[in-house]
């Protein structure tokens, strides 16, 4: 039995429509924020789903020490809480060590803990005793049963409110490989599962300034087969202007691109889920490229 997790009035588990978790990667400016922010709920409202802001105050894993990681944890936290408030959506964003947890849970709807954290005990307990709903990223060297550990972690707090987040295992040096087996696994440990598809498509090594750290051309693909598969949120990193973007630049999906992907994303899960009404036709033929934006 899978249950159902609400992050702000957005419930997101077996019984209830695909939920979206997005936003830029790292908080940039306040214009930026918020105006991304309005056009996520925006389609979100369209397609009639629940819609989850996310964005980092700070990027704890930049392979530069001088690359820009973000305005930091108080400002942050508090261009997240004009988000919450102007925009009316819930918000989610990293921790990366425990004494941001307490910080972080007076503002933010969810805690998430980062891939390259998913087994630090001590970060994983404070996020758990936080009492607010955690997504746990799946580390890139962990397998999706080896999760189990940190859901424990979690739960041992008394906490059950648990995301896991799919974001794709090391495969050789520089690329991810999505193995789609990992979603019903990680369903099996009893909690909902998102597709985090931006990172799924990064090339580690390279700079994600560089054209050639992702692929996004493969974003609409790789979101339709974990849809298909029967995820119960999607997490899509998105900005206006990617190119432009200050992290993640190759990786991001152009804003511009997003409601096209959501409502396709939205058709393949209404199937799945044997919504009444809705049938195959209804599910987009046609090519949808992405470009650098």
């Amino acid at each position: 039995m899978v249950s159902t997790v609400r992050v702000g009035g957005v419930q997101i588990g077996p019984s209830h429509r695909l939920a979206l978790i997005a936003g830029p990667c790292v908080i940039e400016d306040e214009k930026t924020l918020l105006t991304t922010a309005e056009q996520i709920r925006a389609i979100g409202e369209r397609a009639g789903i629940g819609v989850i802001f996310k964005s980092s105050y700070w990027k704890d894993n930049r392979s530069d020490a001088g690359s820009y990681a973000g305005p930091g944890l108080a400002e942050g936290l508090r261009l997240l809480e004009k988000v919450r408030r102007e925009v009316g959506l819930p918000v989610l964003s990293d921790v990366h060590c425990r004494t941001e947890v307490e910080h972080a849970s007076a503002v933010l709807d969810a805690l998430q803990v980062p891939a390259y954290l998913s087994q630090q005990t001590r970060l994983v307990l404070a996020a758990g005793r936080s009492g607010k709903p955690v997504n746990l990223k799946k580390g890139q060297f962990v397998s999706p049963n080896d999760m189990s550990s940190a859901v424990r972690k979690v739960e041992s707090t008394g906490n059950r409110q648990i995301l896991l987040t799919e974001r794709g295992s090391c495969f050789g040096y520089r690329t991810l490989v999505v193995d789609y087996r990992s979603l019903p696994i990680l369903r099996s440990l009893g909690y909902p599962v998102v597709f985090d598809v931006t990172h799924a498509i990064r090339i580690y090594g390279v700079p994600s300034s560089d054209p050639r750290g992702g692929e996004r051309q493969y974003i609409p693909a790789l979101a339709r087969a974990a849809v298909a598969c029967g995820c119960d949120a999607m997490f899509i990193e998105t900005h206006p202007r990617p190119a432009d973007a200050r992290c993640d630049a190759a990786s991001m999906l152009p804003l511009d691109k997003l409601e096209r992907l959501v409502e396709e994303l939205v058709a393949i899960d209404d199937l799945v889920r044997n919504k009444e009404g809705v049938h195959l036709d209804q599910v987009s033929r046609k090519s949808s490229p992405i470009d650098e934006g």
